[in-house]
């Protein structure tokens, strides 16, 4: 499998500041923030899933777009997978014909642009070429799941947004072939409280989270705030961590 980064900052600002979104292969999202904006039409087009990790905006909004820009260019509906809760949060406050027109009826109720698929923690999907995506546990304040990404060959585990999560590294410590872990850490430590009332990482949580890690993997920490890139990523250089942690970035490719 490969993934590319679309989009792995907290934010907007600049080219270089796309919300969340990754690329898997040619036909898989794992989000969709304004991170897809970096695709053309016709990569657009091949976009048959988008696994969703959370219904907050910075990893959904850019879900409408790709429907408004190439839905009548598909033969077949996109696949958003979610958690029932998650799915029930897009109907309400995203495809409810108020922020956004309801695609699971457009072009026809019996023909549409899109379709959901409901998921639960530890329930493999299987895409088909080897490939296997499970969702894992995550804690946010919102329903929320992180993914393992297995090709067969190798593993990449993505938290999603979570605060302390023993639950993951429980998981994340019997994968046997994993290469990469993608990771959060969205506010400095001289914001420790807020991250604790919003359920995100800052430096000393993430070095607290890393020490429950025991398979050696490369770290890369995604969702900084753009304000506070510097400022963080000097304070997770400073962690006593036996896998120093390395910033991820746009267009970054992984195989595994």
């Amino acid at each position: 499998m490969r993934l590319r980064i679309l989009g792995c900052s907290g934010s907007i600002g600049g080219q270089q500041h796309r919300t969340t979104s990754f690329l898997v292969d040619h036909d898989i999202l794992i989000d969709a923030g304004t991170g897809v904006g970096e695709l053309s039409l016709p990569e657009l087009a091949m976009i048959d899933h988008v696994f969703v990790t959370h219904s907050h905006l910075d990893h959904v909004d850019s879900i409408a777009f790709v429907l408004d820009s190439v839905g009548g260019l598909r033969a077949k509906p996109l696949t958003v997978h979610a958690t029932p809760q998650t799915i029930e949060i897009l109907k309400k406050n995203l495809f409810n014909w108020d922020i956004w027109p309801d695609f699971t009826v457009i072009p026809t109720p019996q023909e549409p642009f899109m379709r959901y698929e409901e998921l639960a923690v530890g329930n493999v999907i299987d895409i088909g070429g080897g490939r296997r995506i499970t969702p894992l546990p995550a804690v946010h304040t919102v329903p929320a799941v992180g993914y393992w990404l297995e090709s067969g060959k190798g593993s990449l585990v993505f938290s999603g947004d979570t605060g302390p999560n023993d639950a993951l590294w429980e998981i994340v410590n019997g994968i046997e072939n994993l290469k990469y872990l993608i990771i959060e850490t969205a506010f400095s430590d001289k914001d420790r409280r807020l991250a604790e009332l919003a359920l995100h990482l800052c430096p000393s949580m993430l070095g607290e989270e890393l020490a429950k890690l025991k398979r050696h993997a490369e770290v890369y920490i995604t969702h900084l705030k753009p304000s506070e890139i510097e400022l963080t990523m000097q304070e997770i250089e400073e962690l006593d961590s036996p896998v120093p942690p390395r910033l991820l970035h746009n267009n970054q490719v992984f195989d595994f």
